[in-house]
């Protein structure tokens, strides 16, 4: 017996979930909750309230590429990533943090966070090494599961947001 390919099932292949349809806000706000009381302490707490950020903002993401393929962003201000490390190190802390410290420590907090984010995505996935810095750009406003949070009264946002399309690429004249 033979059967008129239609091209159904191999569409359907090739349409990439949105981050939305795979998990929610409730998801990443219980993700990040465990990642705070493990590594920032059973004390801290992340209260789901929008916050205004600083001027001065530094981001840690790491990539996830798999059956989704996106990147988890933390974004807090500059000031709150370096309470965040102090919290991290505990008694280890130096006195000055370098910025080497802040990022060692906000990237492994997003570190956390994405591999955790990764674990509750359907289908075998592979997660990039942390990067602190400027916040990759949002691809695609629709694939984007975004929780903002208080952390000791002071901003902080988590993005799951999807790596594609691509971002368009600059018309050269």
């Amino acid at each position: 017996m033979s059967s008129t390919d239609t091209g159904e099932r191999r569409r359907s292949g090739e349409a990439r979930p949105v981050i939305t349809e795979l998990i929610d806000e409730a998801t990443v706000q219980s993700i990040a909750d465990d990642a705070w009381t493990a590594l920032v302490g059973e004390d801290e707490f992340l209260v789901p309230i929008a916050g205004e950020f600083p001027g001065d903002v530094l981001s840690s993401w790491v990539d996830v590429v798999g059956p989704w393929t996106g990147t988890v962003v933390l974004t807090t201000g500059r000031e709150t990533a370096a309470g965040l490390t102090r919290a991290l190190l505990g008694d280890h802390a130096p006195a000055e943090l370098e910025d080497e410290d802040i990022a060692d420590a906000f990237g492994e907090i997003a570190n956390v966070v994405g591999g955790n984010v990764k674990a509750a995505l359907p289908g075998p996935s592979a997660l990039s090494l942390p990067d602190v810095g400027h916040a990759p750009a949002v691809r695609n406003p629709a694939d984007v599961c975004r929780l903002e949070v208080l952390w000791r009264g002071e901003a902080l946002s988590i993005s799951v947001q999807g790596a594609l399309p691509a971002l368009p690429v600059p018309h050269q004249h």
